[in-house]
This record gives C-alpha cells, sequence and structure tokens, in this order.
C-alpha cells in the first residue's frame, strides 16, 4: 500500500462520520481484526480487536460537534493526524488531538494512538 495524505485524510473522515452516526458496523471497515486501539499513550488496558473498540465507540446521540484534521506527516505505513474538536452539545467542549495511526496494506489501520489536550487542563508533570 502507497500511504498518502489523500487516503489517511480518507480514512479521517470516514472515521468522523462513522464516529457521529454511532455506527459500530464500521469498525471492519475502519480497523483490522486484531488491531490495537489506545485512548492515551498511558492507556494501561488498550483496547484490542473488533468486539472492544466497538464497545467504546457510542456517541451521545444529543452530540453536535465539528472536527477539523489534517495530517501532519505521512511515511511508510505511519501517520500523525492533528485534530481540533469542538462540542457545542450537550456542553460546549474542546480539545486538540493528534492521532499516531499504522496502517496495513489493506488500506485499514492496525494501530490507533491517541493524544488529546484539553484547555485549562496541566500539559506538564510539574505543579
Amino acid at each position: 500500500m502507497d500511504l498518502d495524505r489523500q487516503t489517511v485524510t480518507a480514512w479521517v473522515g470516514a472515521y468522523e462520520s462513522a464516529w457521529r452516526a454511532s455506527d459500530a458496523s464500521a469498525v471492519e471497515r475502519l480497523f483490522t481484526e486484531d488491531a490495537t486501539y489506545l485512548r492515551s499513550p498511558y492507556d494501561e488496558e488498550p483496547l484490542h480487536g473488533h468486539d472492544a473498540i466497538r464497545g467504546f465507540w457510542t456517541v451521545d446521540e444529543d452530540a453536535s460537534f465539528t472536527v477539523t484534521a489534517g495530517p501532519v506527516a505521512v511515511e511508510a505505513d505511519a501517520a500523525v493526524v492533528r485534530l481540533e474538536v469542538r462540542y457545542t452539545a450537550p456542553r460546549e467542549q474542546e480539545y486538540r488531538d493528534l492521532w499516531l495511526l499504522r496502517f496495513a496494506a489493506d488500506g485499514r489501520v492496525s494501530h490507533f494512538e491517541e493524544w488529546a489536550y484539553w484547555p485549562g487542563k496541566p500539559y506538564s508533570a510539574a505543579d
């Protein structure tokens, strides 16, 4: 597979569409059967496989949000994507996020790692 920015952008768009629709069936289209999904870089219990990822994929039906995303780097089978997410309902919240993605030859993601940051939250180990 020749991974490029267009392929990564299309995958992120499909992910966003599925997330918005709470379309758990999209997990099979987006992730390999043995995919690892880390909700943070220090996730002590990463999700493994379709069933675990599907179980995590639920969005409040009243949620309203916008996503701005774009690849920062693409090399070989790996990509880094920067996102900004703004929720307007049920409560206002925003965060910025980096996704580390490793793609399989079939275009699905085999490794997903999320680095999310929220305004006003600490960003270092310092007090």
